[in-house]
C-alpha cells in the first residue's frame, strides 16, 4: 500500500467523518504524529488515454419526483430557486423517461444501464443478481472513489431487513433506506439523530404532517451533509464519485413543519382526474382509484378535495428542501475548488401520481405524472450551458453517458446509449421511442400486473397482458392522457404502427450477455 492509500483511508475511515482542520488530526495521529505531506507529493490522480483529468461525479438522485415540479420550467407554483439557477447552468432533458416506475428496477436500470427485465431485478423485494455489474463498480476500478448517502435500494428492505449488497464500487456507505425507524442502530441517520439528541415523535393519523424538527435534522439535510464532507475529504484525491440518495418527496407527505408553512393548500393546483376516465382502462387503475398499492394505502376516492390539495402542499414543501439542499452542495463544490472539473447530475428515479387520473403514489400504469423525471446535467466549460433539449431520452443512457465523460470503455452489456453527443454536439435528436415495462412489481394485485410501454413524442401504448388491454393516447392532442383510443377503429392505424414499435423495442432489449467469443 503506497503512502496515499495510507491517508486515504485514514480520511475514509470512520473517525475522519468531519471537514477542514478535523481531517489533518486524523491524518496526524495515524502517520505517528508526523505531519501531513504537502498536497503536491501525492501520486497524480488517474487521467484518461489522451492525458485529460477524469471528472469528479456528484450525482443527486431523489425519490418519486415528477418532471413537472421544479420553478422556470413547468411550475409556476413551487419554490426551487437553487434548481432554477442550476438548471440555467446545465443541460435539461425535457423528456426523459424511466424505464420501470418502481424503485428497485428503475434503480438498478440506470445503475447498470440494462432494462429491467434483463438485470432480474423487476420488482420490489427482489435482490439484483450478484453478476450484475453496477456503473459505480466500473469507476471504482478505475480508481474512482465511489459513496453513497441515502438511499440504494436494490435489494429487499421491508420488515426490517437490511438491504444486501452486491459488489457495487461503493467504498463510503452512508445507508438511510427511508424516514422510518424500522432498522435500529442500521439507519445511519437515526443514528445521527440519536447522537444530536433529536427524537421524531410518532406521526399523527391522516396523509399530511409537518415534521416538528429543525429542517437541518430531515433526513434531506442529513444526506447533503454526508455528500459536503465527502466532497471536502476527498479534495486531494481526485477522481469521486458521490451519489446523494434522498427518500424525499416520497411519501408519506411529511414535509418538516417550516417548510410545509411555505405552501397554502387553497393555492395549491387540483389533481388532474376526470370523472369516469377509467371505465376503458386496465382494471388496476381502478382498484388503486379505491386504495393506492392495490387498495392497500391512500385512496384517492375517499380523499376530500381539501386534502387533495393539502397532499400537493405538502408534496410541494418536500421539493423545496431538497432544492435547499441542492443550493448548499453547490456552494460547498464551488467553495472546494472542484467545481469545474465535476460532472453534477440531478433526476429522480420515477414519478409521482399525486392524485392525477384518481390515484395516489405509484402503480402498473406509464402516464408521463409517473414515468417522466428531472435530469439535469452539468459540467462546466463541457456541457452545454442553459439548454433544453426535448429529445426522448432514458435513464439507462445515464451509465454509459458517465463511462464515456470518464474516459472508461463502456462495460458490456450495457443496453443505453451515451447522451454525450446532446451534451457536447449540435445533436438535437437521440432516440425515436423510448420503452417502459411493470412486470408484477408491486405483490399486491390479486392478478399480477403484466404491462410494457413504449412512447413516442406522438403517441404512447400501453400494452397488458391479463386482462388483455391496453391504452393508446394521441400525445399531441391528448397529453394529459385522458381518452384512452385503445380499439378505436379511427385509431387503428397508429396502434398497429405502436405495436409494431413495442414489439421492436422488445426485441431490441434482449440481455447482449454473454458476450459471444466466436461465430458458432
Amino acid at each position: 500500500m503506497n503512502r496515499r492509500d495510507v491517508i486515504k483511508g485514514a480520511l475514509l475511515s470512520a473517525g475522519a467523518i468531519s471537514a477542514g482542520s478535523a481531517m489533518a488530526q486524523e491524518v496526524e495521529s495515524r502517520a505517528g504524529g508526523e505531519k501531513p505531506a504537502p498536497h503536491e507529493s501525492f501520486p497524480a490522480a488517474p487521467r484518461k488515454k489522451n492525458g485529460e483529468r477524469m471528472p469528479n461525479i456528484l450525482w443527486v438522485c431523489t425519490d418519486q419526483q415528477r418532471f413537472d415540479t421544479i420553478s422556470g420550467l413547468s411550475n409556476s407554483v413551487i419554490k426551487t430557486p437553487n434548481l432554477e439557477k442550476f438548471m440555467a447552468e446545465s443541460v435539461t432533458f425535457t423528456n426523459a423517461f424511466c424505464q420501470t416506475p418502481i424503485c428497485s428496477p428503475s434503480r438498478a436500470s440506470f445503475l447498470t444501464g440494462r432494462y429491467p427485465h434483463v438485470t432480474a431485478l423487476r420488482a420490489n423485494g427482489q435482490r439484483i443478481r450478484p453478476t450484475e455489474r453496477l456503473v459505480t463498480r466500473t469507476l471504482a476500478d478505475y480508481e474512482y472513489t465511489c459513496g453513497l448517502a441515502g438511499k440504494l435500494h436494490l435489494s429487499p428492505c421491508l420488515g426490517g431487513r437490511v438491504e444486501e449488497r452486491i459488489d457495487d464500487g461503493y467504498e463510503v456507505f452512508k445507508w438511510s433506506h427511508d424516514i422510518s425507524d424500522n432498522w435500529p442502530l442500521k439507519n445511519e441517520w437515526y443514528v445521527w439523530l440519536d447522537r444530536q439528541g433529536v427524537k421524531i415523535p410518532k406521526a399523527p393519523g391522516g396523509p399530511v404532517w409537518g415534521m416538528p424538527i429543525d429542517p437541518k435534522y430531515s433526513q434531506t439535510a442529513w444526506c447533503a451533509d454526508m455528500a459536503i464532507q465527502f466532497m471536502r475529504q476527498q479534495k486531494e484525491f481526485n477522481p469521486w464519485l458521490m451519489s446523494v440518495n434522498i427518500f424525499q418527496p416520497h411519501h408519506p407527505f411529511f414535509p418538516t413543519e417550516e417548510y410545509l408553512s411555505h405552501y397554502d393548500p387553497k393555492k395549491m393546483p387540483k389533481p388532474a382526474y376526470r370523472e369516469g376516465e377509467l371505465k376503458n382502462k386496465p382494471i388496476f387503475q381502478t382498484v388503486d382509484h379505491n386504495g393506492a398499492y392495490g387498495g392497500k394505502d391512500i385512496s384517492f376516492a375517499k380523499t376530500s378535495p381539501e386534502v387533495h390539495q393539502e397532499v400537493i402542499a405538502a408534496y410541494y414543501a418536500m421539493i423545496e428542501q431538497v432544492d435547499t439542499e441542492m443550493g448548499h452542495m453547490m456552494l460547498a463544490l464551488e467553495e472546494s475548488g472542484q467545481a469545474d472539473n465535476t460532472i453534477v447530475i440531478f433526476m429522480s428515479d420515477h414519478g409521482e401520481m399525486l392524485g392525477d387520473h384518481g390515484m395516489y403514489l405509484k402503480g402498473p400504469y406509464f402516464y408521463d405524472c409517473l414515468s417522466r423525471v428531472p435530469l439535469m446535467i452539468r459540467w462546466p466549460g463541457r456541457f452545454k450551458k442553459g439548454l433544453k433539449v426535448d429529445a426522448l431520452v432514458e435513464l439507462v443512457d445515464l451509465a454509459p453517458t458517465l463511462l464515456e465523460a470518464a474516459g472508461i470503455p463502456v462495460s458490456a452489456g450495457v443496453q443505453g446509449r451515451s447522451l454525450m453527443p446532446l451534451l457536447t454536439g449540435p445533436t438535437t435528436e437521440h432516440r425515436d421511442s423510448v420503452y417502459m415495462e411493470y412486470f408484477d412489481a408491486n405483490a399486491t394485485y390479486e392478478i399480477p400486473p403484466m404491462l410494457t410501454s413504449v412512447r413516442t413524442k406522438n403517441w404512447k401504448l400501453n400494452y397488458c397482458d391479463k386482462p388483455r388491454t391496453g391504452e393508446l393516447y394521441d400525445m399531441e392532442k391528448d397529453p394529459g392522457e385522458f381518452n384512452n383510443l385503445w380499439g378505436d377503429p379511427h385509431a387503428r392505424d397508429a396502434q398497429e404502427m405502436m405495436m409494431h414499435t413495442l414489439v421492436g423495442r422488445m426485441i431490441e432489449t434482449t440481455d447482449p450477455l454473454p458476450v459471444r467469443h466466436t461465430a458458432w
